[in-house]
């Protein structure tokens, strides 16, 4: 009897396995063919290519914007892409010229389908710049901020996030920057992502590998003649920014110049347990410091399970966030975003415009009061607001 009855129990537990197995086969199934449907037709690399029969410089009602790049990318003959997704063993420094069209739309991406793109009706990159030296780097950036009224010569430095080819980067931080009205220099701090769903654990590691070029690029961005820094990271931007930040605490070099002045993790891919101890060993009390929300982050539901259900920072409670001293921002009810639920730091007209004036503001506050300007210019849309 004993004999039958761990049988009957094999068996059960046999059969609980194979219907977890089966589940779990089914959901990855279903989470492959969502991703080949989204992976089919990604658009054209755009950088360096103009149209012959409506060149960039011929619509004159466009607005343009240059961004500086500093890459752990490879170069690449590929057309259009300027980077590849190799990883190089030293910092790139490059600048692009990105046209606006007359026709945008506040918190809208117009980005052409195929090539050549139509300058008039959508985004266009072109003057592809390679810098041969820092000195020349840093030389092109201060010719930038000397053109900006001096009290708003600021830098903001942007870390995009997984699945970024350096077109879609470079689009997206001139995007932000055009409907932000932010008054600076952008500079894009582009890592070698894969540029592929499917290759997640491939980016973390380019994003861990790209960790050490911290110092580097703060060596090179003290050179400049900027007044102040803002830094915006997105998704698993926010997490590099974080570990570069660690390490800068650690070596004594976090803000060794004063001149930072805001920090806001924009959907941040962080393990909640990470992103507690990187605070921990950060240590600071660095009060500009912003992560930006949302409970219904469908990206970050992904990243959830491949982390096996760890919460990440972006989709987390705002009660849980605000205890740990950051200053969070529950954009949850915002719903008008046309880049989904993952960016609406940019996707949504009133969040990327009320960031923009955060910024541009800080110029007028002392550094009290810089720590809550932007939480109360946001705290004018239906969201949460938290501190500490």
């Amino acid at each position: 009897m004993d004999d039958m009855i761990f049988a009957i129990q094999v068996r059960k537990n046999l059969m609980c396995q194979a219907t977890r197995a089966v589940s779990g086969l089914r959901w990855l199934l279903g989470m492959m063919a969502a991703l080949v449907l989204v992976s089919c037709s990604p658009p054209p690399e755009l950088i360096g290519v103009d149209n012959p029969k409506v060149p960039v410089a011929t619509v004159q009602t466009a607005t343009k914007q240059k961004i500086f790049l500093m890459t752990t990318r490879q170069q690449t003959e590929t057309v259009g892409a300027l980077f590849s997704d190799q990883r190089a063993p030293e910092l790139g420094l490059a600048s692009v010229q990105v046209s606006i069209p007359p026709t945008h739309v506040v918190g809208e991406l117009e980005r052409a389908k195929r090539l050549p793109p139509d300058p008039r009706t959508e985004f266009a990159v072109v003057e592809p710049t390679i810098y041969a030296s820092d000195d020349a780097f840093i030389a092109s950036i201060n010719r930038e901020l000397a053109k900006i009224p001096k009290g708003q010569r600021d830098i903001l430095f942007f870390v995009h996030g997984y699945n970024n080819t350096t077109s879609d980067a470079v689009l997206r931080l001139a995007q932000f920057v055009e409907d932000s009205d932010f008054q600076g220099v952008p500079v894009l701090f582009d890592w070698a992502s894969a540029a592929r769903l499917t290759r997640y654990v491939y980016d973390l590691n380019s994003a861990l590998i790209a960790r050490p070029r911290f110092p580097e690029i703060g060596a090179i961005m003290a050179r400049t003649n900027a007044e102040g820094y803002d830094i915006l990271a997105h998704s698993m931007g926010a997490f590099l920014t974080m570990e570069g930040m660690k390490d800068a605490v650690q070596t004594g070099r976090f803000n060794s110049t004063g001149r930072l002045q805001t920090i806001i993790l924009a959907s941040p891919d962080i393990d909640m347990d990470l992103f507690r101890s990187q605070l921990e060993q950060i240590n600071t009390k660095f009060d500009r410091f912003f992560v930006l929300l949302s409970e219904d982050d469908s990206a970050l539901s992904i990243s959830r399970r491949i982390a096996g259900g760890v919460p990440r920072v972006g989709a987390s409670n705002i009660d849980e966030l605000a205890k740990l001293g950051v200053i969070a921002i529950d954009l949850s009810k915002i719903s008008d975003s046309s880049s989904g639920s993952h960016s609406k730091f940019a996707g949504s007209p009133e969040v990327v415009q009320l960031i923009g004036h955060g910024l541009n503001d800080n110029s007028r506050f002392d550094r009290k009061q810089r720590a809550t300007q932007l939480g109360d210019v946001l705290g004018g849309l239906p969201i949460m607001v938290a501190f500490e």
